[in-house]
């Protein structure tokens, strides 16, 4: 019987790549779908309808929070992988419960090896997983970093480096922020592309919210920066900036609305 599989991750690309990794590593599987967000994994998770998976991979950082809410609102009994782009805190307490994870970005034999882990449980330790999952989530509680408020100060410039030189960087003249293999970019309305020594997280907090937004895990953009909006399947929205991205720029379902909100309130 194949495995079918269930995937939750919000970032296209790495959904693509897992599924492929997997149709070479595993080619006896079947993957049920590929959900992008809490709420889109909450109501395939409660539907009694839907093909029950016999193992999860769970991206950390989805599009409308930190996974771990998806065991608050709904019981979660099959094992899962986890996966993630940082090597934190969070994962001691995946070793500490027996629960495999991936960094990304995914290679064969990372993944090959947390199969095998699969494929070595027993029927007793699988229905265990539920207890250690509870066990996780009570110690990423208590370490977890609250969320940034609308009241901490916004800043107009960066310093960044160029070449030999620290140079300043005006917010102004920066049309989006890229993340990609754990290294953040300023790309300029001229095609410039200076590093940040800032996660995106950092730089949600201290951008101003009327003129920036998170569209994903890997983009903020900026809003005079948006040229169009086409609508993408899956009820999700792909942006197209004035200047070329590294990777095509996908809104997803559970964002739409607070996107659009923030698109027709803008005040400059």
């Amino acid at each position: 019987m194949p495995t079918k599989i269930l995937i939750i991750e919000d970032e296209t690309a790495a959904a693509v790549n897992l599924q492929a990794i997997l149709r070479e590593v595993a080619p006896n599987h079947d993957v049920l779908a590929v959900l992008e967000s809490i709420e889109e994994s909450v109501e395939y998770l409660s539907d009694e309808q839907q093909q029950r998976p016999d193992l999860i991979f769970m991206d950390i950082h989805l599009a409308d929070g930190e996974s771990f809410h998806i065991f608050d609102k709904v019981e979660v009994e099959q094992p899962i992988i986890f996966i993630t782009a940082y090597d934190e805190y969070a994962l001691r307490a995946f070793k500490v419960n027996s629960i495999d994870y991936l960094l990304k970005p995914i290679n064969k034999e990372d993944l090959r090896r947390a199969l095998d882990k699969f494929a070595r449980l027993t029927g007793i330790e699988r229905n265990n997983y539920q207890q250690r999952v509870n066990s996780m989530l009570s110690q990423q509680a208590e370490a977890e970093i609250p969320a940034p408020t609308e009241e901490q100060p916004t800043e107009r410039v960066f310093l960044v480096h160029y070449k030999d030189k620290i140079i300043p960087l005006n917010i102004d003249d920066v049309a989006y922020f890229y993340t990609s293999n754990e290294r953040v970019t300023a790309t300029t309305y001229s095609g410039e592309r200076y590093t940040i020594d800032r996660t995106l997280e950092m730089l949600q907090a201290s951008l101003p919210g009327n003129e920036f937004f998170r569209a994903n895990r890997q983009f903020i953009t900026a809003r005079k920066a948006v040229k169009d909006i086409a609508v993408w399947f899956g009820s999700r929205l792909a942006l197209n900036l004035t200047i070329d991205t590294p990777e095509k720029i996908i809104i997803s379902k559970a964002r739409v609305p607070e996107f659009k909100q923030w698109l027709t309130s803008f005040h400059p």
